[in-house]
C-alpha cells in the first residue's frame, strides 16, 4: 500500500524591510525544491491583495519526501533568510 500524498497550503508574511531579500532568494528555493525527489508541485506566489504575503502550495509524493524537503530546507540559505518570519501553514494528506 502506498503512502498518501502530503499537501501544504498557506502563506508566509514577510516584513517589508526583508521583502527584497526574500524575493531575491525565492527563485533558487523554488528551483531546489522542485528538483527534489518526490516533489510533485511547489508554488510560491506573491499575494496581490496583502503586501508582503506569499501564498504557498506544495504537494509531495509521500511523508518521506515531505520530511526530506523539511530537512533540506533547515540547512539552506532560504532558512537563514526567512528565519523568524511568521508562517501560517496547513498540512493535509490525501
Amino acid at each position: 500500500m502506498s503512502e498518501s500524498k502530503v499537501f501544504l497550503t498557506g502563506h508566509i508574511d514577510v516584513p517589508i524591510d526583508r521583502l527584497e531579500q526574500v524575493r531575491a532568494a525565492l527563485p533558487k528555493h523554488i528551483a531546489l525544491t522542485r528538483a527534489e525527489p518526490g516533489c510533485l508541485s511547489f508554488e510560491v506566489t506573491e499575494d496581490a491583495e496583502t503586501p508582503g504575503r506569499f501564498n504557498v502550495n506544495e504537494v509531495f509524493r509521500d511523508q518521506t519526501s515531505f520530511d526530506a524537503h523539511q530537512e533540506r530546507t533547515q540547512n539552506s540559505e532560504w532558512f537563514g533568510i526567512t528565519q523568524g518570519i511568521p508562517r501560517s501553514y496547513q498540512i493535509t494528506k490525501g
